[in-house]
């Protein structure tokens, strides 16, 4: 059988503009003599939609765009996702062809972890459904369905299941692509199915959807794979028929069948297609990214979709000559191009003059509009203001922070002038600690590096221009010790530990969640470990005031790390 993978990135709501993009997918397949096109998961609505699906309206009009959708299924069958109310409400796959829904498979897994929330809006289905397409037996799932290891890939398997279909959206963290195919390869080899997983590609708010859609023949071969962080449509032949012998000699199906109280109850329903192709079609398997490549396709995917898909032109970046602003700034041109990057250095009397001339080279080796805005005036006039309240007290932390505030405050102006997106520049090791400014160096409407460490950046940072064949990041700045710039002779160490010993306390703390007692054990400097741990925790109100950024770690701030603002908690 020919097979399809439409690996396309739909917007959340956008039942229109979702739908327009199926069509034009579908009809790709068709004009490749495909039997059946894959779509992914919530295809039609744009995965996730939240509370969207708490909304009649918005869930009988997915249905009204599934009807549409279902027209045009001449001459080929489409597995589109769709939310679908049916008594309760299910995430489900419609079976598409003939140009009507000839059957509905409803998801069986509902994940209730990390960034997922299923349980909130779906009921879960029970129901296995095999189609009969092109001389073969497909068995349908969504997701989570296959990322556990029994039921129903296990049923449908026994049921005569030859190729195990799998509609996803499946949210992309550092290693996820790998983790994901070796989970998929096990089931093949488990199931003795060919598997074909189709996923969405896209940034959907915090969330980025890599793709790498693939197909794997019964012995975990990958027979295709889609490249990761672009759409495209994947077509490769297959003939699943191949695994009866293998199951014939593989006898052990036939003892867990057996232990089975009664079969599990299937739908059956068989379409059309089969022509055999005048060509056998030999499909691409596009080599994974290496982990910074994908950190940077990430990061430039996860921007310029929601620039885009949020009706954004024009972004503005505030450059210090540091090197957050700096990487911020180069991922903003590759993903939107020069002229529409707006970079403004904002000195106060601590700006060197190396970092306000680093902030300008930027500019020119990006080829973006350059702006300086010099805001001592400002400063003093603040602290005229000021200087009655603050009688008799010595400079200190309020005085740094309200050179941050003014900064933000003259971005916010250009961003409501202009219509510009403020995208704010600080990374995940400061978010952690709290080494950011409330509507400060926090302001903006996305934050761009906020699920990247420190070390990271200098690592990206590196990356891009040796990608480059050229200076992008001034190498003065990546070289140079890091500093706010808002008082004399500053450096971060001076408030934090070293970066390369902060930021593996952080993942340990922040990500795999280890506690104090355990980060001692794993011998990490105890007095490292008391104070990271210390800032990390009184830092959570500023957290939750940030603005979303690209999730890039098994574990981010925001929708994936839930913790209480109020908490005695200390261990």
């Amino acid at each position: 059988m020919r097979l399809a993978l439409a690996q396309i990135d739909p917007v959340v709501g956008d039942l229109a503009g979702n739908r327009a993009l199926i069509l034009e997918r579908l009809e790709e397949a068709r004009g490749e003599d495909a039997d059946l096109a894959v779509f992914p998961e919530l295809a039609v609505t744009g995965y996730p939609p939240e509370d969207l699906l708490l909304r009649p309206g918005f869930v009988r009009a997915a249905a009204e765009s599934l009807e549409e959708i279902a027209r045009a299924s001449q001459g080929i069958t489409a597995l589109v996702g769709v939310p679908l109310f049916d008594g309760d409400l299910y995430n489900a796959c419609a079976v598409c062809a003939d140009g009507r829904v000839q059957a509905v498979y409803r998801k069986r897994f509902l994940p209730n972890y990390g960034v997922f929330d299923e349980d909130r809006y779906f009921a879960p289905g029970r129901e296995l459904v095999v189609l009969e397409v092109a001389g073969a037996r497909v068995g349908i799932t969504i997701c989570e369905d296959m990322w556990q290891p029994g039921p129903p890939a296990t049923d449908l398997a026994l049921a005569g299941a030859e190729l195990l279909v799998n509609l996803s959206a499946s949210p992309f963290h550092v290693g996820r692509e790998r983790e994901r195919e070796a989970m998929f390869r096990q089931r093949a080899l488990d199931n003795v199915c060919f598997v074909a997983f189709c996923n969405a590609v896209g940034g959907q708010d915090e969330l980025i959807f890599d793709g790498h859609s693939l197909v794997l023949d019964d012995e975990g071969e990958v027979l295709a794979r889609a490249p990761g962080f672009e759409e495209c449509l994947v077509v490769a032949d297959v003939e699943p028929s191949a695994v009866i012998g293998r199951r014939l000699r593989d006898v052990r199906r036939r003892a867990l069948a057996r232990e089975l109280p009664e079969p599990p109850a299937v739908t059956t329903v068989a379409v059309g297609g089969g022509s055999t192709p005048e060509t056998q079609r030999s499909a691409p398997v596009v080599e994974f990214e290496s982990e910074l490549e994908s950190m940077r396709r990430a990061l430039v995917l996860g921007l310029g979709d929601y620039v885009g898909k949020n009706g954004f032109h024009e972004i503005v970046v505030g450059v210090s000559g540091g090197i957050d602003s700096a990487l911020t700034a180069a991922l903003a041109v590759a993903a939107l191009g020069p002229e529409r990057v707006h970079c403004v250095s904002m000195p106060s009397r601590y700006s060197s003059q190396a970092t306000r001339d680093d902030a300008r080279r930027l500019a020119e080796n990006l080829g973006c509009d350059f702006r300086e805005l010099p805001i001592e005036g400002i400063v003093a006039a603040f602290g005229e203001t000021l200087a009655e309240p603050f009688a008799g007290r010595e400079p200190g932390l309020a005085q740094e922070n309200l050179q941050a505030r003014i900064r933000g405050t003259l971005l916010m102006a250009l961003s409501n002038e202009f219509g510009w997106l403020l995208v704010a520049t600080g990374n995940k090791s400061e978010m952690s600690v709290g080494y950011a400014t409330l509507y400060g160096d926090m302001a903006g409407g996305f934050a761009l590096l906020k699920d990247v460490f420190k070390t990271d950046v200098f690592r990206l940072s590196r990356y891009l221009n040796e990608q480059a064949g050229r200076e992008l990041v001034p190498v003065s700045t990546i070289e140079r010790a890091p500093s706010a710039e808002l008082r004399a002779d500053q450096l971060d160490e001076d408030s934090l530990p070293p970066y390369d010993e902060l930021d593996r306390v952080l993942e340990a703390y922040v990500e795999e969640d280890r506690s104090l007692e355990e980060l001692a054990r794993d011998g990490f400097d105890p007095q490292v470990v008391e104070r990271a741990v210390s800032l990390v925790d009184r830092a959570e109100y500023k957290r939750r005031q940030a603005p979303p950024g690209v999730r890039l770690r098994p574990k981010a701030f925001g929708r994936d790390r839930r913790t209480p603002i109020t908490s005695r908690w200390r261990g």
